[in-house]
């Protein structure tokens, strides 16, 4: 495994290396609109790459490059420096330090985890802007990051369809001017071996087509027991300035990803104990492992019509697939340590289709400056998937859970619960304003319409088929005053909307879920400009929560109602030039308001009322020590409910304490190594109805890297 991972990234490179090797191309004058060729390293851009660990621009809040501090919007940014210095590996460890992020499903370590923020558990990625969390997808792997961007509160009005609690964007790395080839590689004593490459550079002489290349190569075991995985990537990045006024980039991610259905521990309330973290009851070898493949392709544009006014957008495609064999369970026998089990093959298949067209325009109406937003997009998104099992009995395929004995004969399939396909189009258009209402005053206001087409096709069950129509309209009104130079103050308010899926006992499809979000805030530029803090307080409601229909509890009904409401606090500085931080505290009051089984106050899954986290890294800059960083990363989580019901089982509170450490060598070579939970603390990081997913114990990790 060792010797095909070095290869993935030696034999791609051969080329890179040929382009590393001549003289560097002069840039000339060109600047491009996405990636910038300028020399001027001071300058940042809202999509591209920040210095240390405090970015001060973005373009996830508002689809336009509009500094932090005059977004009246809670917004973290978590730089490729905190993924580097971190030695992050999946996008759920870079969000451990973006402040008020958890952890939920991780769905057996298939794909994209989803977390929690301001109360709500959540799946909604974006990638440059596009949607990328349809069906079953992986992750982007972190090596492929330039920023990771969390919108905080609902992002509907500019997103369409989405959660309340936030929204993630994940801005991907671009190609540079300068040529430039790292080859990394990373071990940890848990069995992991990873080996990656990037590379980028001009193509030609004037620079006005370049390239970036990540490659992925992944494999090796976990602290989990007989778990074994595979990770291949390629993400090729191409961008041509075609002229002063037009640009258009090419950007593509290739992934496959070979693990086994893993669901963790079971939760059962009347379990006699827990079996320890590292133990694995999931079967293994070709009886539990699944084949997630997964390609993306986003083809990207911008057009300067003139000095005020510029065109953009683009298309994305999505194709992905999810099969293979797994073992989940059926619940606990009389004596509370058998478990029944059932085998199941599954065959998931989907694909999306996103069209995006915008148009931005800088213009005055007497005193007021206004940055003005409008955009179409068309999204056609298709599913289709069919889940055949063995017995669901409680006696079925048994194993004990603290002394199990794997390698059982599988059990016949004997039953297809799961047989269906399923179209969600959506048309939308949107528009927003960011106005200057004074030097001191500005103001956003958006506001989209977007009609949703959803036609679900059930062959295991046919009351289940329906179509269904929604249209909605999700506004956004935002002000921000600036009391000082440096601090400011804000408040927001917007809507969100999105479908539920599944249908009614009656047949025909839910009400969508809607929520609705009050937010206060300040922002404080402190340390002249080398710290942020932001604070905010909010109060969220969502609305036709799928809840069992009190009727026939085989279904469900959109009757629920949650609340949640907190505060959060956040930094980022680059101290001085030595001292880096990053991290945040997050109040989290989350419960059920209304049900039609579960008493008002129930808290909500995954949800904990406290957790904080904070790294800090120091790099010395001069001396015998110069190149040296040292850091130490904190992480505290509350106590969590493992499902939103009135009787069900608590995750306990836990802290972590991670260490880190790199060395520059020089200018080509980079060395790390770190402690991962230095005091083996064992708790859950997340959890999925009875199953919970353990932490990792004391992990020391190592690294090196080499650029030319």
């Amino acid at each position: 495994m060792r010797r095909s991972l070095v290869s993935l990234c030696l034999l791609p490179a051969a080329p890179t290396l040929l382009w590393a090797a001549q003289p560097p191309v002069e840039a000339g004058n060109i600047q491009l609109d996405a990636v910038s060729i300028s020399a001027d390293s001071d300058y940042e851009r809202a999509d591209g790459p920040v210095q240390g660990y405090k970015a001060s621009r973005s373009a996830s809040a508002t689809r336009t490059d509009t500094a932090l501090h005059e977004t009246p919007q809670s917004v973290s940014v978590v730089p490729k420096d905190v993924v580097e210095d971190t030695g992050a590996t999946r996008l759920q460890d870079a969000l451990d330090y973006a402040g008020g992020v958890g952890r939920a499903n991780n769905f057996g370590g298939q794909g994209l985890t989803t977390v929690t923020v301001r109360g709500f558990t959540t799946g909604e990625y974006y990638r440059n802007g596009f949607p990328i969390n349809r069906g079953y997808p992986n992750a982007p792997d972190a090596n492929t990051v330039e920023r990771l961007e969390v919108l905080r509160g609902p992002a509907s009005a500019l997103y369409g369809r989405g959660d309340p609690g936030g929204t993630f964007n994940v801005v991907s790395k671009q190609p540079q001017a300068e040529p430039k080839v790292t080859l990394g590689s990373q071990i940890d004593d848990q069995g992991m071996h990873r080996a990656t490459l990037d590379a980028t550079g001009p193509l030609n002489q004037d620079g006005s087509l370049a390239y970036r290349l990540n490659l992925l190569g992944e494999g090796g075991e976990s602290f989990r027991d007989d778990v074994e995985t595979e990770r291949y990537d390629v993400a090729p990045v191409l961008s041509w300035q075609v002229n002063d006024s037009t640009k258009i980039v090419f950007e593509g991610d290739f992934m496959r990803n070979n693990h086994p259905l893993d669901r963790g521990l079971t939760r059962y309330t009347r379990q006699s104990g827990s079996a320890s973290r590292d133990t694995y009851i999931w079967e293994k070898g070709s009886d539990n492992l699944l084949h997630n493949d997964n390609d993306m392709a986003q083809l990207r544009f911008e057009h300067r019509l003139n000095d005020d006014w510029t065109l953009g957008g683009g298309l994305q495609w999505l194709d992905g697939t999810l099969k293979g064999n797994a073992v989940e369970a059926n619940g606990l026998q009389a004596d509370n340590r058998t478990l029944g089990r059932n085998f199941n093959y599954r065959k998931l298949e989907w694909t999306d289709r996103d069209y995006q067209l915008n148009l931005t325009g800088h213009f005055d109406t007497g005193s007021f400056s206004h940055t003005l937003l409008t955009g179409v997009e068309y999204e056609d998104y298709d599913y289709k998937s069919i889940i055949q099992r063995s017995s669901g009995s409680l006696s079925a395929y048994p194993i004990d859970l603290y002394n199990p004995v794997l390698g059982q004969s599988r059990p016949a399939l004997t039953r297809t619960p799961t047989h269906d396909k399923s179209n969600l189009k959506t048309w939308a258009f949107f528009v927003q304003d960011q106005v200057a209402l004074t030097e001191r005053l500005k103001a956003l206001a958006a506001l989209r319409f977007e009609r949703f087409e959803n036609e679900n096709e059930d062959y295991a069950l046919a009351a289940r088929s329906f179509e269904k129509s929604d249209n909605a309209v999700t506004p956004r009104l935002g002000l921000l005053y600036d009391l000082t130079d440096t601090l400011a103050v804000y408040a927001n308010t917007a809507r969100s909307f999105k479908p539920n899926t599944g249908a009614a006992r009656e047949g025909g499809g839910f009400d969508p879920e809607e929520g609705k979000s009050y937010e206060l805030g300040m922002k404080w530029e402190a340390l002249d400009g080398q710290l942020s803090v932001d604070a905010a307080l909010y109060h969220i409601v969502k609305e036709n929560v799928l809840t069992l229909d009190p009727v026939d509890t085989a279904f469900q009904t959109a009757a629920g109602e949650v609340r949640s409401r907190g505060l959060d606090i956040n930094v980022a500085g680059n101290i001085t030039p030595e001292w880096r931080m990053i991290g945040g505290y997050a109040y989290v009051d989350a419960e059920v308001t209304k049900d039609n089984r579960l008493p008002t106050g129930t808290r909500l899954a995954n949800i904990p009322r406290n957790s904080f986290s904070l790294l800090n890294t120091y790099e010395f800059q001069d001396g015998v020590a110069k190149g040296l960083g040292l850091g130490v990363g904190l992480k505290y989580v509350d106590d969590r409910k493992g499902q939103t019901e009135a009787l069900t089982y608590t995750m306990e509170r836990y802290s972590v304490v991670d260490l880190l450490s790199y060395y520059k060598v020089d200018e080509h070579v980079r060395l790390n190594l770190d402690v991962k939970n230095l005091f083996n603390k064992g708790y859950d990081e997340g959890a999925f109805n009875t199953y919970a997913y353990p932490g990792a114990p004391r992990t020391v990790q190592a690294g090196v890297s080499y650029t030319f």
